[in-house]
């Protein structure tokens, strides 16, 4: 009895119980993250007039050097008169856009305005003309009864894996420019690029793809992604023949490092 009373009083388990506590809030902090940041402001924010003012001001003093005031366009960049929010929210809440750089095309990085000053300038677009709107969180649930993995596997095959490969890693497309990693995208902006056809991405409408075919395209991907890489190393998923080129090159090299080896041992 001693003994146990001993332990309980240990320093280190205030320590490790604290830890405990930090993973656990951390953990459940993610959880709420993922299941708000679908669609973390509703419709009709994006048509108050309030936020369409504030989108203004902040489109003003960050983009109007390059889109021209009223999103007209400019020498620089182009019209966005009818992009609509969808477009605003995929470029600027992925960090594309203000371009860092004139380039091939616009390179995800860290994001400059926050969730809120997203929505404003998003809002603030839509404004100006009609376009793809934000989607329905419905479009969003992955976990939704209606849907259907096989069927998202094959929709993405057929229509994204020729540039985005089967895996989703990416590849390389002409002149510098490239179809990017899926991996971690969130769920919304993965349907606003299906809708908007950012860079070299060819527009997905509700014609060519309707909001329940890219439902299932994303929990497909979602899925894909959450399997990992259980084999080890994914070597670009690019499957047997970067496997194959690796075992080649890797056997190669100690086959001439042994032959060195043993002529240098006889001479």
């Amino acid at each position: 009895m001693k003994a146990l009373s001993q332990n309980r009083r240990h320093p280190m388990v205030g320590v490790a119980l604290l830890l405990l506590g930090l993973l656990l809030t951390g953990g459940l902090y993610s959880l709420a993250s993922n299941i708000n940041s679908a669609s973390a402001y509703s419709q009709a924010e994006y048509t108050s007039a309030d936020n369409i003012a504030d989108g203004e001001a902040l489109f003003n003093a960050n983009c109007a050097s390059c889109h021209g005031v009223g999103a007209t366009g400019g020498p620089a960049g182009p019209s966005l008169i009818g992009v609509g929010a969808a477009s605003v929210d995929f470029q600027v809440g992925t960090g594309r856009m203000p371009l860092q750089m004139s380039g091939p095309q616009g390179a995800q990085k860290p994001v400059q305005f926050n969730e809120e000053q997203t929505m404003q300038m998003a809002a603030y677009v839509h404004s100006l003309g009609t376009g793809p709107t934000i989607p329905e969180e419905e479009y969003l649930d992955t976990d939704h009864a209606d849907v259907d993995l096989a069927r998202g596997g094959d929709l993405f095959r057929v229509n994204c894996a020729m540039c985005h490969a089967a895996s989703a890693g990416g590849g390389a497309l002409t002149r510098g420019k490239y179809a990017p990693s899926l991996d971690g995208v969130s769920e919304q902006h993965i349907y606003e690029a299906m809708v908007t056809g950012p860079q070299n991405m060819p527009v997905f409408s509700d014609t060519n793809l309707t909001p329940e075919d890219k439902r299932d395209v994303i929990a497909y991907l979602k899925e894909f992604e959450s399997q990992g890489h259980p084999g080890g190393a994914s070597l670009g998923s690019l499957g047997p023949v970067a496997e194959g080129l690796f075992i080649w090159t890797a056997g190669l090299a100690l086959i001439i490092g042994f032959m060195v080896w043993i002529t240098s041992r006889s001479n």
